[in-house]
């Protein structure tokens, strides 16, 4: 029949529209917000959702998931920024894909030997393309991506060392699952490496 298609399609609008005020009824009866809440939020982005889904944005935003990756910062631990866990290798400055990272590697003023920090870092965060390959291949666990996706500005967004890091509870926080098995993981480093230490200094010398 010529314009079923129409048809079916505003049949599927009446009844999210109808679903939606049901869903309402349903939440407020039950004394629970439905919208402005981290809960509310979750509901309408699950499955489970009836009627409207859609978002408002900025008031309210879609929870996000821990893999999510938008912009790197650098991990520093404890409260001290000066306890920063990167050692200027440089390493994410090489596999970095649109070069958007510039490190200065601070040398002490005595020998003029490199020490393993860095006096200045910087990121072009307009050329980031967020693909997450310098906290892949950092071998200290220094740099990690964000979730903090809203930094735009009327200004180049070229993020220096003090705007960079963040401590280590914040990573755990954003990503526990992944901090948990990372710290799991240097733990048992750690201990294999603390019991080759003292197997080492109890063995008795061949005769």
């Amino acid at each position: 029949m010529y314009g079923k298609g129409i048809l079916k399609g505003l049949g599927v609008t009446l009844k999210r529209f109808i679903d939606t005020y049901l869903d309402d009824i349903s939440w407020w009866m039950q004394g629970k917000k439905r919208y402005y809440t981290t809960e509310g939020v979750a509901h309408r982005s699950s499955k489970n959702t009836r009627g409207i889904f859609t978002v408002q944005y900025p008031e309210e935003q879609l929870i996000q998931p821990e893999e999510f990756r938008y912009i790197p910062f650098l991990i520093h631990d404890g409260d001290d920024k000066k306890d920063i866990r990167c050692t200027s290798c440089g390493i994410c400055a090489k596999v970095c894909p649109p070069q958007c990272i510039w490190i200065v590697r601070t040398n002490d003023p005595q020998t003029g030997k490199p020490v393993p920090q860095p006096a200045e870092f910087y990121i072009d965060m307009d050329i980031c393309m967020n693909c997450g390959f310098c906290a892949e291949y950092c071998p200290f666990d220094a740099i990690k991506m964000d979730h903090d996706f809203a930094i735009a500005s009327y200004e180049r967004n070229v993020y220096n060392l003090e705007k960079l890091l963040k401590p280590a509870s914040y990573y755990a926080e954003i990503r526990p699952l992944n901090y948990n098995k990372e710290e799991e993981a240097r733990k048992a480093k750690e201990a294999a490496k603390a019991a080759k230490a003292s197997a080492a200094a109890t063995a008795t010398p061949a005769a």
